[in-house]
């Protein structure tokens, strides 16, 4: 694909995605850093299903739909997605995904690139897919860094991504030895794909 993710993020908010507002009032839950840490544990169906036993998803839905909180769209859009508190709706579901993509948060912007490499909920795309993982990379998910380093080895993407994908895993911080050594590993096949004086540069540190 030939266009920025920047440009496909104005694309999505041009459109204005129509998000429904049905007239609820919007009431703060969880704060954005306690729910940006629950979707990166992936415990937030715990916590809104099991925990809270579902009290709160008319609130939910407000901070997504009244507040567009991005952190609430993903949530929101994640309940809907898989029917979580919510009667299945994939399509309004990915809709607010995509929603609190494009305001730029690295989570949801990781997971549509990951649900766009699997297709998952949408159809497998994996040029879509790089689109979004590599701007998730520039924005700190390892996550997303480990993904689009794998998509790039498979073949998919191009070489010009290659120094970058490695500048993401060289500067990236992991205290787990097995998950180390595993980056490790992509960036010594990256290393190969590209001439040793890139790879010098390729570890500069983060913002040189």
């Amino acid at each position: 694909m030939t266009c920025s993710f920047a440009l496909y993020s104005t694309v999505l908010l041009a459109q204005d995605v129509r998000l429904p507002v049905r007239g609820v009032e919007a009431v703060q839950l969880y704060s954005d850093d306690e729910l940006v840490r629950m979707i990166r544990d992936n415990t937030h169906f715990q916590r809104v299903r099991d925990e809270d036993d579902c009290q709160l998803y008319q609130d939910i839905r407000a901070q997504a739909e009244v507040e567009r909180r991005p952190s609430y769209q993903l949530l929101y859009g994640d309940m809907l997605a898989y029917e979580v508190c919510y009667e299945r709706d994939v399509e309004l579901g990915v809709t607010y995904m995509e929603a609190a993509a494009a305001q730029g948060m690295p989570e949801a912007i990781e997971q549509m690139g990951r649900y766009y490499h699997r297709g998952q909920f949408v159809q497998k795309d994996v040029d879509r897919a790089i689109l979004y993982l590599r701007e998730a990379s520039a924005m700190g998910s390892l996550r997303a860094q480990k993904r689009f380093a794998d998509i790039l080895l498979a073949g998919h993407g191009s070489p010009l991504d290659y120094e970058a994908a490695y500048h993401y895993l060289h500067n990236s911080v992991v205290a787990d030895r097995s998950e180390h050594a595993a980056i490790q590993r992509r960036l010594e096949a990256l290393a190969e794909l590209l001439p040793p004086r890139i790879v010098e540069r390729a570890r500069s540190p983060l913002d040189s």
